[in-house]
């Protein structure tokens, strides 16, 4: 497991092979526990989901858009919700204007909701949606079951995956921000707290009726405002880290490639295809949270780096967006971005509208673009001929069996910022150095060998031309004298 953002140095190292297996089966192993009773104890998070599902019973609202984009919608829910830990018993779909502001789905319909839960057995409902806390009283209260909007969902999932140290400060930033206004404590329960322990009597605090309830409910408030500004500091220190690397990189020249797209569109397969990094590959949503850094070379020789990032979904609350903005950060400052979409989804144009609205909240929709529609090799052909039709730029490839990779290469090279100054020099011959950064930095147009040393025709950045220029003019002699 990393503790920090995997990053690649550019000297000639060996790259890991692998695919993640060791990561896939430690988080799908199940061990036994000796000496259990009757309640399951020392065992971690997951290994107590995959013994114990939770039954749920999901619950959307149509507003806008076809019944196709709704029932895709709650199938994505679903989705969310088994790999969360859940199973899914049954799924239902309220029609409104817009969700009603007290129950979310309206008050005749919470009478329904109870009945289906009641009769499946659910201990928890799931809602399509982010709920207000008075929305979220209101619908416990109501099917007396525990109630999760689509926020916690998400929430939860990234809990779950996150594995390095600024992927749970991120993940924990997000709950406690989600959290926050939503901390019981008002209400009934406040006024059995404190009952008529005032002046006036009745419920609900206020002057005079302030009770152990309430203090400990603003207890925990300043202990979560206090933690969050920790999280806060040690993620920017975290941001810090991140920008010293990527400013090496700059600095060397390099340019980068970030690959972007829908969860489980096939992101870290695609990174894994194309430079065999070893990250791990499971089809599961929000399978990899932790971005990955590997370095790649052009077919004549140029480097550049392709960075894998975390997986966007459709109305991804903003918690997340926020908490990991510096993550997403590593999108904008790159210099092309190759945008990952599941052609075997059943609306894969929303895919594409939810991925890029995400960017344009980090910066990144100004960046150059690559359309790479991936999983063909599973897709229908009328499916194909459709999205060729719509993205006629997009590359088509297959991760899993490798069609459409060296296409997918070709496309990128050609996409990468050249350098910008173009150069003759000659390189005396012990000045190798010079010249394997010329290869590794720059493009090479031409190459020639003379007595005094290596003629290069070549195109750099501007600090290393820099460097190149007390050997120009030879190359300038060398060029007359061939004349």
């Amino acid at each position: 497991m990393r503790d920090q953002e995997t990053y690649v140095p550019f000297e000639d190292d060996e790259l890991d092979t692998t695919t993640g297996e060791f990561e896939l089966s430690e988080r799908q192993a199940l061990r036994r526990v000796p000496g259990l009773s009757t309640e399951l104890t020392d065992i971690t998070e997951v290994e107590y989901r995959q013994l114990r599902l939770e039954r749920v019973v999901l619950v959307g609202v149509w507003t806008e858009g076809t019944q196709d984009d709704a029932d895709n919608s709650l199938t994505e829910l679903a989705a969310l919700a088994e790999t969360a830990g859940s199973q899914v018993l049954e799924g239902l779909i309220q029609r409104r204007n817009r969700p009603d502001p007290a129950t979310y789905i309206g008050r005749g319909k919470v009478d329904d909701l109870g009945a289906v839960v009641l009769h499946t057995g659910a201990d928890t409902v799931i809602c399509d949606g982010e709920l207000s806390p008075s929305q979220l009283r209101n619908l416990e209260q109501r099917t007396k079951v525990k109630v999760v909007d689509r926020t916690a969902l998400i929430l939860d999932i990234f809990a779950q995956h996150a594995k390095s140290k600024e992927g749970k400060a991120q993940v924990e930033l997000a709950q406690l921000e989600y959290l926050l206004p939503r901390l019981r404590g008002w209400g009934e329960t406040l006024s059995r707290q404190t009952g008529g322990s005032g002046r006036g009597g009745g419920a609900g605090g206020g002057v005079g009726l302030r009770g152990p309830g309430e203090t400990k409910l603003e207890t925990d408030r300043r202990r979560i405002r206090t933690r969050i500004s920790r999280l806060r500091r040690e993620i920017k220190g975290m941001k810090t880290v991140r920008q010293t690397k990527r400013a090496r990189r700059s600095r060397n020249a390099v340019p980068a490639v970030a690959i972007a797209g829908y969860t489980n569109a096939g992101k870290s397969s695609l990174l894994n295809r194309l430079t065999g990094a070893g990250v791990l590959v499971e089809n599961a949503l929000f399978a990899t949270l932790d971005p990955t850094t590997r370095k790649a070379t052009t077919s004549d020789g140029r480097l550049y780096t392709l960075s894998d990032t975390v997986g966007f979904v459709r109305h991804l609350p903003h918690q997340i967006v926020e908490a990991f903005r510096s993550t997403l950060e590593e999108v904008a400052e790159s210099d092309l971005v190759v945008h990952v979409v599941d052609g075997t989804h059943p609306d894969p144009e929303e895919q594409v509208r939810a991925v890029r609205e995400v960017l344009s909240e980090v910066g990144a929709d100004r960046l150059p673009e690559l359309l790479v529609v991936n999983k063909t090799d599973a897709t229908d052909e009328e499916t194909l001929l459709r999205l060729k039709r719509l993205w006629p730029e997009a590359v088509f490839v297959s991760a899993h069996s490798g069609r459409g990779i060296d296409g997918l290469r070709q496309a990128i090279e050609e996409r990468l910022p050249r350098p910008a100054v173009e150069i003759r020099v000659v390189l005396p011959y012990d000045r190798g150095d010079l010249v394997a950064r010329v290869h590794r930095q720059g493009e090479v147009l031409s190459t020639s060998h003379l007595p005094e040393g290596t003629l290069l025709h070549v195109r750099v950045g501007e600090a290393l031309a820099a460097e190149l220029a007390p050997y120009a003019a030879a190359a300038e002699h060398a060029v007359a004298g061939a004349r």
